[in-house]
């Protein structure tokens, strides 16, 4: 069982010695990555010029742009909610940047003014890795991410 209120207390810990967005993100991916068992990726993908870009991560290779709508992220995205894929291969649209992908939770990133400014992406070689549990989990993270953030 992950406990999710230690890892949102470090990122609090990492925001308050610094600010930036970059090296926050890369320690935020390094943390879950680290933390959470049966995971092959753990990063952000930051909307940019009118898609998501790829930000800071930990993992195997990973697409570098994704459209609005498209693949798990891009739903996200556009739904501005938590997606959450026992089996992406089942997932319409789904985009194979990874091929041992098998499930996959994203949350979306809300900046200042409530706009969705990115996603975090989370990838298991697993099916149905992904609980309530890590959903619940992940979106007090991403809150508290949120109030670090300024754009």
């Amino acid at each position: 069982m992950t406990d999710y209120g230690l890892l949102t207390a470090q990122l609090r810990a990492f925001a308050e010695e610094e600010g930036n967005f970059v090296p926050l993100l890369s320690n935020a991916s390094a943390l879950l990555y680290s933390s959470l068992e049966r995971l092959n990726w753990a990063g952000f993908y930051l909307v940019r010029d009118g898609e998501l870009l790829l930000g800071p991560f930990q993992g195997r290779t990973a697409c570098i742009r994704i459209a609005r709508g498209k693949g798990v992220c891009g739903s996200a995205w556009e739904r501005d909610r938590i997606e959450i894929v026992e089996d992406v291969h089942a997932f319409a649209g789904h985009i194979a940047c990874d091929s041992t992908s098998n499930s996959e939770i994203v949350v979306p990133i809300h900046g200042t003014a409530g706009q969705v400014v990115g996603v975090l992406d989370i990838d298991s070689p697993e099916v149905g890795r992904f609980t309530e549990e890590d959903r619940a989990g992940l979106a007090d993270f991403v809150k508290e991410l949120e109030r670090w953030l300024r754009f």
